[in-house]
This record gives structure tokens, sequence and C-alpha cells, in this order.
């Protein structure tokens, strides 16, 4: 029994829940009114950014790692982030693990290479020794070949033809012998010299390796705040991080006077943003402070950032003012000024409401559907051309019963038909003429390449006047710009 009870007062208190939620939606929902707003209306795209010095000195680890083909070499010890050295003081230590076995490696080498040099050295004086004593037998029987025929010249003819030609041999074979003992000389002097340049080579190379692990220790160029250097892929380097001679810098030491904001701006908005244009940078860090700055630099090629489809562009902001408890890689909120209005009418974007072919809003005073022109949007208003008046209300939303009321401002909706129409009308003018211009471009390169240019059209001047478009076309192909979400800000 009292069970059930239980179970009845439950289902009542969510009946009175119920109930009570309703009644409170049903007071909730009240449609809001708002009021066409006059004044400058200012157009920024917003994008998030990083900070980062304007100048900085790189930490870097030792020279001439490339020379000593030293290559991957891991960061064993590194001073925190942030950490305010001196001139010379400790930063890091690199691991020579792999770099002193090379030296090892290197030096075992090197003793080979002195061995064999010393043996080719002794070898090479040995074989030079027995040519020259073969040529001293050779020049002593030559000699006893001449004094041979001098004593025959009383013997038969016969006999003086063999001692000349004894003679005329031992004599070719004596300077053959001097011949092939100059040319050995030669070969045995320059296999001396090619492993004396190759164990020379071998010389400096440990040298430079010594160098260089003597470099393994990193200190500070000069005084500076210790900011880690951030990979391509955006992390920083930390221990366990590894440099090579193409990427050897460890840290750097920024200069906290100067900062810029570093941003990329997405390929939509990037046509909006112009070197030179104002920007409002605020730091997620200090949430109460504003700086102001000016955009310095627009990349010209885009890029695609990690774990994102979109390209981006990215922008410099210098900033104007110097704070120096401003930090490298804090977070960025940049506001680029990118046009201006002044003393506009303007509404909230949500109380648009779009057709096929118009655009209207719904007058609270009126009760009407109005119909409106409007001007350039961003990420909150829109700028009305016609159609209201500073002070009408309208509403926000949709209002009971709002699709039943009547249009009002056909003349509006004319006359932004008859801009449509007449835009669309230059629009095709244009195209018609690109393509006109287009044909006649290519009749003209048609007519060169045949050789048949109309009587008093200079030829060369036409090529040069074809290469120029052609490259100024390429040109303007090649740039770019960058992104972000518009904003607003209102100054009434």
């Amino acid at each position: 029994m009292k069970r059930r009870w239980f179970f009845i007062a439950i289902i009542l208190v969510v009946l009175a829940a119920v109930f009570i939620y309703s009644i409170a939606r049903k007071d909730k929902s009240v449609d809001v009114i708002v009021k066409v707003e006059q004044g400058q209306f200012d157009v920024l795209v917003s994008t998030t950014g990083e900070l980062r010095a304007l100048n900085s000195v790189s930490i870097r680890g030792p020279e001439n790692m490339r020379d000593a083909r030293v290559h991957n070499v891991k960061i064993v010890d590194l001073v925190p982030e942030g950490t305010v050295v001196k001139k010379g003081d400790y930063v890091a230590t690199l691991d020579r693990t792999d770099a002193t076995s090379s030296l090892q490696s290197m030096e075992d080498q090197i003793e080979r290479d002195e061995a064999s040099f010393l043996q080719v050295k002794l070898d090479t004086t040995m074989q030079l020794r027995n040519y020259r004593n073969t040529i001293k037998d050779l020049e002593y029987a030559l000699e006893e070949r001449r004094i041979i025929l001098d004593q025959s010249k009383y013997e038969p003819p016969a006999t003086i033809r063999q001692a000349e030609m004894n003679l005329d041999k031992a004599k070719r074979a004596y300077d053959q012998a001097v011949k092939n003992y100059s040319l050995k000389k030669d070969q045995a002097e320059a296999s001396m010299t090619k492993t004396s340049i190759a164990l020379k080579r071998q010389y400096e190379r440990r040298d430079k390796l010594i160098e260089v692990l003597n470099h393994f220790v990193i200190k500070a160029p000069q005084d500076g705040m210790v900011i880690y250097k951030r990979d391509w892929g955006g992390g920083r380097r930390k221990v366990g991080s590894t440099i090579s001679p193409w990427d050897p810098v460890i840290a750097t030491l920024p200069d906290l006077t100067k900062m810029i904001s570093i941003t990329y701006v997405n390929e939509i908005d990037v046509s909006k943003v112009k070197v030179n244009q104002p920007v409002i940078v605020g730091v997620d860090a200090f949430p109460d402070r504003q700086y102001t700055g000016v955009v310095t630099e627009v990349a010209n090629v885009g890029e695609q950032l990690p774990n994102s489809d979109a390209k981006v562009f990215e922008v410099r902001i210098l900033l104007n003012e110097s704070d120096t408890t401003l930090r490298p890689a804090m977070t960025t909120i940049n506001q680029i000024k990118t046009n201006s209005f002044e003393d506009v009418l303007y509404i909230p974007l949500e109380t648009v409401h779009n057709t096929d072919s118009m655009s209207y809003v719904y007058r609270a005073d009126k009760k009407v559907r109005q119909i409106v022109d409007l001007g350039e949007a961003n990420e909150n208003y829109i700028v009305v051309l016609d159609g209201l008046s500073a002070g009408d209300n309208i509403y926000l939303t949709v209002p009971e019963k709002g699709d039943e009321w009547d249009f009002a401002g056909m003349d509006v909706y004319e006359k932004v038909k008859k801009r449509k129409i007449e835009e669309e009308k230059r629009r095709k003018e244009a195209a018609q003429r690109m393509h006109e211009m287009q044909q006649k471009r290519m009749d003209e390169m048609g007519r060169i390449k045949r050789g048949s240019l109309p009587a008093g059209v200079d030829r060369a001047k036409i090529q040069q006047m074809m290469r120029s478009r052609s490259l100024s076309g390429k040109s303007g192909n090649s740039r770019s710009g960058q992104s972000g979400s518009v904003k607003t800000r209102i100054q009434r």
C-alpha cells in the first residue's frame, strides 16, 4: 500500500515539473526586437597567432658538422625555457656517443693507412734500388760490348758485324732500362703522392671532428632569455630532440623590445589583407591589455598547416608598443582592419531573411516584411543600403504568423533587380572582351608562326609584346594572400 502511494507521489511531482517547465518556456518565447543602428562600421579579419621577437640570435650547434660528417646529434641536456643567461653561460649538451665512435674508427683507419703508406714507401724504395742496379749492370755490359768491338777490328768481317750487333743490342737494352726506370720512378712518386694526400685528408677530417666534439657543450653567444626553437611540425626542441648540419639551431635569444605576431589567414579572406593595414592585437595571457600593430608582410605562397586541409597564408604583424612582459610563443588574437564605413546603417545578421530573389526583415512597427538592399557583411552585422532608417524596430527572429505578413518596399526590390541585371551584363561584356583579346592574341601568334604578318608590322615588337604579356600573366597568377574570420567593431 505504501509503495503504491509512493509511486503516485513521484508521478505527481513529474507532472508538476513538466507543467512548470512548459509555462516557463512559454513565458520565455518572447519576440526580440532590435533597432537599426547608425555609425562607423569597421570590417575586421580576426585570426589567432603567436608572438615572436622581431630580432633574435640563434643558439646553434657546432659549426662544420657537415665537413666532419656529423649528421643527427641528440640533445642530452638543456636549460629550462625562459632561463635568463649571460654571454658564455651554459645552455645545452649534445650526445657524444656516435661522434666519439666515429673518431675512434677514424683513428684506427689512420693507423692502418699510415702502416700502408710506410709499406708502400719501403716497397717503392726497394724496387727503385733494384732498377738502379739493373741499369748499372747494363751499363757495364754496354761498355764490355764496346771494348769487344774495338778489339775485333782485325777479325773477319762477320766477327766484326757480330760485335757491332751485340753492341747495338746492349745499347738499346741500356736505353730501355733508363726509360723504364724514369717511368717507374714517376709512377712510384704518383702513388706515394696519392697515398699521402689520402692520409692528409684523414688527418684533416680527424682534426675537424675533434674540433666539433670540443663544442658539444653549447654556451650562450650573448645575454638574453632562452627560448626553445620550434620544429617544422610545431614542436619545441627539447631533451631527446636532434639537430643536424642543415638545422643546427637549438634555441634563440630574442630581443623582447620589438615583437611581432605571426598569424595565418585562410585563402578566402587573404585578398582583403594588405601591408600597412592597422591591427588590434590581444594576448590571451593578459586579457585586460590591448596593443596596436600594423601588417608588415603577407605571404605570396600558401601553405597547409599540420592536421588541416585548408590552405593558409602567413601574415606578420609588427606591434607598435614595447612591453617586456610579453614572451615569445604567447597566443595572440589579431583583428586586422581591412575596411571602414563612416555613418552607415547596419543590422544584425540574424534579422535578415532571404528568398531566391530578395532579402527582407520583419518590421515590428508596421507588421510587414520589409525588402532591403544590403551591402558588405561580416560575422555579426550587415550594412543596409536602402529600405530602412535609423531607429526602425525589427524582429531578431521570425515573429508569430510573420510568414503571413505582406511585403513592403517593392521599389527597393526593383532597384536591386535592375542593379543585378546591369552587373550581370557588365560581367558578360568583360568576359566577351577577354575572350576577344585572347582570340586576337592567338591569331597574332598564328600569323607570326606562319610568317604572314600585315605590311608595316614589326615582327620583333609583337614577339616582345607577347612574351611580356605571358610573363605578366604568370606573375599575376602567382600572387596570393591570407585568412581568418571576419568580425566587426562598431563605434556609435
